[in-house]
């Protein structure tokens, strides 16, 4: 199984990131041994003093496909979910500024929630107007709706596809909007989309 992410798909997360804006789909990938394992809590890493969470929506694929055109792209997915990028926001900057591969600050043990809860595309309605938010401790921390993704679902599908083989499983995460934030123990984290509450995990 593929884990495969966009990054920079909301601009407003660009912008508090002080990050320049892709011409393309930036795309990155993380192990599976990076999902946080059921019910588990999420420990920050003793190399980090930084963590921050990114909530994004999450795709589910369900056929073989390579070279995907956009226009049959929607017949690859039939289940949206959520899902939490933990990133080590210090060592990623540090990764940077040496101008390395920055996987050691996304792909570490842990560093990826998964909603044990997908739900079915055809009880949302339109997959391009979804609302979706992270709730830390009680208080809204990230707020977003797919209508304001500079790629949509379909467009990353197709874009991916050129590159990779996508299987059965695999899972596509589609970008974080703006107000990631460090975490710190005993936090929660409560993660929405369209009304449905797909998880809830503590921080250690």
């Amino acid at each position: 199984m593929k884990i495969i992410f966009i990054g920079r798909n909301y601009v407003d997360h660009i912008k508090e990131l002080e990050n320049d804006r892709p011409k393309e789909p930036v795309v990155f990938l993380k192990p599976d041994t990076s999902i946080l394992l059921d019910k588990n809590p999420f420990f920050i890493p003793d190399f980090s003093q930084d963590v921050h969470h990114e909530v994004e929506v999450v795709v589910k694929i369900n056929r073989l496909g390579k070279h995907i055109d956009q226009k049959f792209a929607h017949k690859y997915y039939d289940e949206i979910g959520l899902g939490i990028d933990f990133t080590a926001r210090d060592v990623q900057a540090s990764l940077k500024a040496q101008g390395l591969p920055w996987e050691k600050s996304k792909s570490f043990d842990g560093a990826t929630v998964v909603s044990r809860e997908f739900l079915n595309k055809r009880d949302l309605g339109d997959l391009n107007n979804l609302d979706f938010s992270l709730h830390k401790n009680e208080h809204l921390q990230q707020q977003g709706n797919t209508s304001l993704m500079l790629w949509s679902i379909d467009e990353i599908i197709a874009h991916v596809s050129q590159f990779f083989t996508l299987k059965i499983g695999d899972l596509i995460f589609t970008g974080t909007p703006a107000g990631v934030s460090r975490v710190a123990p005993e936090d929660s984290l409560t993660g929405t989309l369209a009304g449905h509450q797909l998880f809830s995990i503590r921080v250690k």
